[in-house]
Formats: structure tokens, C-alpha cells, sequence
């Protein structure tokens, strides 16, 4: 009888030296091969993208140290499961075998729940292999964390996606497939063992005994998702590269950071909103004009939606990413902050007070100010900060763009008013 299991299942190897990719963990100087070595088994967290290996690496590591390997599921299973493995595991304890838990998609469990893996893990009742797709460091509690090895797993190259599709067809799949298709199939993939194989398998049943070549294969895929967690990491990692090509002025890599966000299924308010914030933070003087651009597509995007807000937010990208950048206005506001986190709140000079009565003039508010449009040039020599702060500097203008002209008339205000 033919095999039923999908053909990622069938392709997971048992052994951990035909494991591909994962070199920082599993190659002569890695971690987890030094333990092996030792035929030893430490706890962990594999942390990794989906199809990057961490059911299989679990698996072969409990195969490779003749542990008995228990898989629940964090979504599925609760403690009374857990409460059940580790009886059983204490029984096995008894003779000799060692029990490795995995806990798939471990970041699902609430506190109390990760808190009850703690005493089974320290008394090595059992091995746990936790797996999750989430940055341990947000998603598991200190505890947990510090009892464990966290072991972060990157996506597979497209090499190594590569060598596993042609390990299908030689062994599993019947397919005449040329070698472009096959590139094709671990190209698209986004290094996704799992989707690779996945798709293989799909367009070997399509092709009906045809050949298929990249083109035939575009057609059978129909493909139009790209890895993208809304909720996890993978937003704020392709987010946080948008920003970070703004900030370098390139262009051509923010405009491919916004498509990666909105093939992705990114809320395009959600894109708006940080352009905003960049234009304020990241542009600032040096183009005034960039929050006006900013605030504009915010305004676009909410009133055509997707697609056509696509073109707004290419607008916003790639103008902000070509404007003069200067982030000394933010820089100011966070050193004012702190001076005020420092100081305190210091008087106001009484000649600046809002003197709004005949008592609060009779207490000298608003007494000796100077107004700035009696005075050549419209400015004055007068004190606006505390006499504590007097001479502070907390905005310091760069020399491009506008603020280059901003700098320029500081320096004449000052030259003027050294003169008085």
C-alpha cells in the first residue's frame, strides 16, 4: 500500500547527519554536535521560521541518544497531557530510558502552564524540546528561559532547499522535472522545506505525466502568499529593514521592504503610520516638508484601501527615502525630557508668566518682558529658560537640507544679539 503521509513527513530523515542546513548547531564546531558526540541531550527551545527544520532536528536528536521522544501539541494540549508524559517518563526513568518531550509551538502556553515544564525539567524527568515560529525573548517567561538552551534556526538556503527537492524525485516522487523547474520550486520556497516539498508534490500530480519546466510550474503553483507573520516576528524584522533603508537613503531597497510588507498582507495603516512617525523622526528639519508628505498618505491610504493605496505609500517611501535626514528635532525633545526627569519642575521666570490679573501683575508676572516685534530683526536678548538652565542647548540643527538654513539663522540671531 503507497505511502499516505504527506511528502515532507516522508522525507524527514531519522538520522541527524543527513539533516541539511542548520551548520552553526549541527557542524564540527556546533553546540548541539558537541553534545551528540557526547551522546548527551539538553533541554532547548528551537526557534526558527516555519519549514526550517525543528520538528526533524527534535526528532533525530532523541532517535540519535535512543531517547523515547513524546510530541504534544501547546494549542491542543494542556497540563493534564503534561501531567500524563511525565508519569510515564518517570516509570521509564525505572529502566533506563530517557524521555524527550517536545512541545510544538510551546510560545502558545500561558505562564502557568510553561511554569509546570519547570520542576520535570530541573529534575531531568525529561529532555523538553520546545519549538516556536515567536522570539523566545518576548514569548517565554525568564524561568523557562534560563533553564534552557535557546537554539536559533534560520530559514534554508536555497541550496539546501535545493538538495532536498532532488532527494524527492530520486527517491519518493515520479515526476519528469528539468533542472531550472526544480530551481524554481526552491527558489519560490523562501527557504520553507516544508512548502518546497509541499509544492513538488502538488505540480507532480498536476503534471500528469508531462514534463515540467518553470513555466508549466508557474502555471500549476498559482501562488500568490509570501511568508509573512502579521503578529510575530516577521513584521516587525521587515519593518524595522524599511525603516532601516530609509534611514540610509536607498531607495530601491525601502521601495522592495514596502512590497515585502504589503505582499504580505501588512495593513497598509499600519505601513502609514510609521512613515509618520520616520518623516518627524528621521527627516525632521532637514525637509520640513516630509510630515506634510507623511500625514498626506496616511490620509490617501485610509481613503482608497488596497491595491490602490499601494501607490500613495510608494509615493511616501520613496520621496522619504531620497529627503535630507536630520533626527535632531527627536534628539531635542529626549533631552529636554531628560533635563526635566533631572531638574525638576523649575520656575518660571516670573517675567515670562501669563499675567492675567492686576494681583498676578502686583506680584511682578509678566513684569520686564520684552516683546520680540518692538525690537530690530524681531528678536530681543531676554531669558526664556530657568536661571538654572540658562545657556542650555538642546536642539542642534545638522547642516543639510532646510535645517542647514536653520542653522544658519541661529547663528545670525546670535551674532545680532551678541551685538546689543
Amino acid at each position: 500500500m503507497a505511502d499516505a503521509r504527506p511528502l515532507a513527513d516522508r522525507m524527514r530523515p531519522a538520522d541527524w547527519k543527513q539533516i541539511v542546513g542548520q551548520e552553526r548547531w549541527l557542524g564540527p564546531d556546533g553546540l548541539l554536535r558537541a553534545a551528540l558526540d557526547r551522546g548527551e541531550l539538553l533541554s532547548m527551545v528551537l526557534w526558527g521560521p516555519p519549514g526550517c527544520g525543528k520538528t526533524t532536528l527534535a526528532r533525530a536528536l532523541a532517535d540519535a541518544t535512543e531517547a523515547r521522544f513524546v510530541q504534544i501539541s501547546a494549542v491542543l494540549d494542556g497540563v493534564k497531557r503534561l501531567r500524563d508524559v511525565v508519569d510515564q517518563a518517570e516509570r521509564d526513568q525505572l529502566h533506563g530510558i530517557q524521555t524527550v518531550l517536545f512541545v510544538d509551538e510551546i510560545h502558545r502556553w500561558n505562564k502557568a502552564q510553561q511554569d509546570a515544564l519547570l520542576p520535570h525539567v530541573e529534575s531531568g524527568t525529561v529532555v523538553l524540546i520546545g519549538a516556536t515560529t515567536e522570539n523566545p525573548s518576548f514569548e517565554l517567561n525568564a524561568a523557562l528561559r534560563s533553564r534552557v538552551q535557546m537554539v536559533r534556526m534560520e530559514p534554508l538556503t536555497t541550496a539546501e532547499v535545493r538538495i532536498l527537492l532532488q532527494r524527492a524525485v530520486d527517491t519518493e516522487v515520479e515526476v519528469d522535472i528539468d533542472e531550472a523547474a526544480l530551481d524554481l520550486l526552491a527558489d519560490a520556497a523562501g527557504g520553507d522545506a516544508r512548502r518546497a516539498l509541499g509544492d513538488l508534490e502538488r505540480v507532480a500530480r498536476a503534471a500528469r505525466g508531462k514534463r515540467l519546466d518553470p513555466e508549466r510550474v508557474v502555471k500549476l503553483l498559482q501562488r500568490s502568499d509570501v511568508r509573512h507573520d502579521r503578529g510575530g516576528e516577521d513584521h516587525y524584522n521587515v519593518m524595522s529593514a524599511l525603516i532601516k533603508s530609509l534611514r540610509g537613503s536607498d531607495a530601491q531597497a525601502a521601495i522592495y521592504w514596502l512590497a515585502r510588507l504589503l505582499a504580505g498582507g501588512e495593513p497598509p495603516r499600519a505601513i502609514a503610520r510609521r512613515l509618520v512617525i520616520f518623516a518627524a523622526e528621521d527627516v525632521g528639519n532637514a525637509d520640513p516638508r516630509a510630515l506634510g508628505v507623511a500625514v498626506d498618505v496616511a490620509q490617501a491610504v485610509e481613503l482608497t484601501g488596497m491595491p490602490e493605496a499601494r501607490i500613495p505609500l510608494a509615493q511616501a517611501v520613496t520621496w522619504l527615502a531620497t529627503c535630507p535626514k536630520s533626527n535632531r528635532a527627536y534628539k531635542a525633545i529626549d533631552a529636554a525630557l531628560a533635563e526635566v526627569q533631572r531638574s525638576g519642575a523649575l520656575e518660571v521666570p516670573l517675567h515670562l508668566r501669563n499675567a492675567a490679573t492686576a494681583e498676578m501683575r502686583a506680584e511682578g508676572y509678566g513684569v520686564g518682558y520684552l516683546y520680540p516685534h518692538d525690537h530690530p530683526h524681531g528678536i530681543v536678548k531676554q531669558a526664556y529658560l530657568p536661571d538654572r538652565l540658562r545657556g542650555a542647548r538642546f536642539y542642534e540643527p545638522t547642516r543639510f537640507g532646510a535645517e542647514k538654513l536653520i542653522a544658519e539663522r541661529l547663528d545670525w540671531w546670535a551674532r545680532r544679539l551678541e551685538e546689543e
